[in-house]
Formats: C-alpha cells, structure tokens, sequence
C-alpha cells in the first residue's frame, strides 16, 4: 500500500475528492480543511493500492495538484486494515508488478547524477577489478562488480528512451562516458604506480587466466548474458526489490572490462586494450536495449490497467 498526503487549493478539493472516490484501490480518505499553510489550502490524505498508484498519480498530474499545491508518497510498511486488504483486492494487478513511473524516474535522476561520490566508486570498483584481472582473482572480480554503481546511469538511459525525457538521456550518458573514462584513466596510474612498487608486471598481464580472460574476449553470449540482466535489473527497480541489483552488478563484466584495458593501456597491450573496449561496449549496449524494451513492455501493459483503475462517473442530473 501507498500513503498519499497532497495539499490542495481549496476550490479544488471536491475535484480531487471525487477523483480518489472513483479510484478503485483508494481508500481511508481524510479531508482537513485549511491545515494547510505553505502553500496555503486543505490537506487531502489517503491509502492506496501500489498498483493503482501511477494511475491516480497521473490524474493528479493533469489536475495540476504539483504545480499549485504537493503530492507526497510514502510507502507502508504494515497496514492493519480490511479495507485496504478490499483495494488490494479491487484494484487491477498485483503490486509487485506495479510500476510507479514518478517514482523511477526521481530514483534514476538521483543514481545518474555525476557526483564524487559516483566517481569515488566507479574509481575504487574498477581499481579493484584491476587487481582481480592482473592477479588472475575471480573473488577480486565479484567484488569489484557489486561495488560498482554503473547501473544507476544505465537505467537512467532506458527511462529516458521511454519517457522521452532528453535532460535525463543526456545527464545519464554524462555519467557513464565521463565516469568510466576517469576511472579508467586513474586506474591505469594506478596500475603503474602498483608496478613501480613490483606488485603488478606486463608478465602477469600477458601470462594465460584462466579465470578472467573472459573480460577482453566478446562473444555473442557477453551480449546475452548483459541483456538478461538488463531485464532484471530493470525489474528490480520498478519492483522496488532492489536487493537483485546485487546479482545483476555481478553477472555482467562491465567494471572487468574497463579495468583491463586500463591495465593494458599502462602496459600498451592495444589487443587486450581494444578487446577488454569491445567487451565494456557490448555489455553496456545489452543492458541499454534490454532495459529499454521491459519498461516498453511494462508501460503498455500498465497503460491498459490504468483504464480500469477508475470507476465511471456518476451520471449528472
């Protein structure tokens, strides 16, 4: 269940009453005329089914509720209540399937941002994948990728697509091609300054591994195995079940890949190089087209359910 307080102007509250009467899922709706202060109006308050929130957040949209008052979401952790238990029940779909559009869309703006924090882990993640490539580590390679956050940009880039929304596209690109490009090139200094200490060598880099070779050497299968976990991590994120972002980080080479050639650009490996760009860039791609088609897939199906959210109006006169 969701909890929506919104702060109404006061000629318009019987508008948005009426609105969340007719919407099947919405329930314990309370009214307080004049609480409101800044801005000045009624605050309106109510319970809803997940999976009728989008729909009611759009009609409150359109109403323009955000431009002349607030619209405030909470998620509810437990409700004791057999009302709400009969708008679960009544209201199209299963919530955890739902997907709260306004939600995605603020969470991917604040994980695609280009802050220090971002950079400081991109940087840490792939310096040390960089230690897993050279060391031939898989345990260091598993690390570095749950450490990475180049998700959150990535996803970024699919809900642009589908909500045409350029300033998100262009923030969340900004994100990917300045962070890897920093964080390779701070890692390739710091694959030399390892080697000027003797704890990275050429001879380690060119020596067979077994078990990370794999990060500059694409296949088809690279492609397939970063657009599965596109379609989870995507469905991690608009499910709110955010603890799978932990099993896509570490299922697609992303990090691996920009470590080494970084690594190999310090030792001027250009096959290992160009290979490991090969990789990072068909990783990338996969997960960028299979994001985009499961919230391509999630919004049709979503915008059918939306048309049964609400009830009809009662006739007039």
């Amino acid at each position: 269940m969701l909890h929506l307080r919104l702060i109404v102007p006061a000629d318009r509250t019987d508008e948005v009453v009426a609105l969340l009467e007719r919407a099947v899922g919405a329930t314990h709706l309370v009214v307080l005329p004049g609480a409101a202060r800044n801005p000045a109006g009624d605050v309106v308050m109510c319970d809803a089914a997940r999976e009728a929130g989008d729909a009611i957040l759009a009609k409150l949209r359109e109403l323009g509720i955000p431009d002349d008052g607030s619209v405030a979401v909470e998620d509810i952790d437990l409700s004791l209540s057999v009302r709400a238990d009969q708008a679960e029940k009544d209201a199209p779909g299963e919530g955890a399937d739902a997907v709260l559009w306004e939600s995605l869309a603020e969470v991917t703006h604040e994980e695609s941002t280009l802050t220090a924090t971002y950079l400081a882990f991109l940087t840490v993640a792939t310096m040390i994948a960089a230690c897993g490539v050279v060391l031939d580590n898989a345990i260091l390679i598993v690390g570095a990728m749950a450490v990475g956050p180049e998700f959150g940009p990535l996803a970024g880039v699919c809900t642009a697509l589908v909500q045409r929304a350029p300033k998100l596209a262009w923030r969340s690109l900004v994100a990917l091609v300045v962070g890897f490009a920093a964080a390779m090139v701070l890692t390739t200094g710091f694959s030399l300054l390892m080697d000027a200490f003797g704890l990275f060598s050429e001879t380690l880099l060119e020596k067979p591994r077994p078990n990370t070779s794999f990060v500059w050497k694409p296949d088809l299968l690279s492609f397939v195995v970063a657009f599965l976990a596109g379609i989870a991590g995507v469905l991690s994120l608009t499910s709110a079940k955010s603890g799978a972002l932990v099993g896509v980080a570490i299922s697609v080479t992303t990090v691996p890949a920009a470590a080494n050639a970084a690594v190999a650009l310090g030792y001027r490996d250009i096959d290992q190089m160009w290979g490991s760009t090969q990789q990072l860039s068909l990783n990338l791609a996969g997960i960028i087209v299979a994001g985009t088609l499961t919230l391509l897939a999630q919004k049709l199906f979503w915008s059918k359910q939306h048309e049964r959210t609400f009830r009809a109006e009662p006739p007039t006169g």
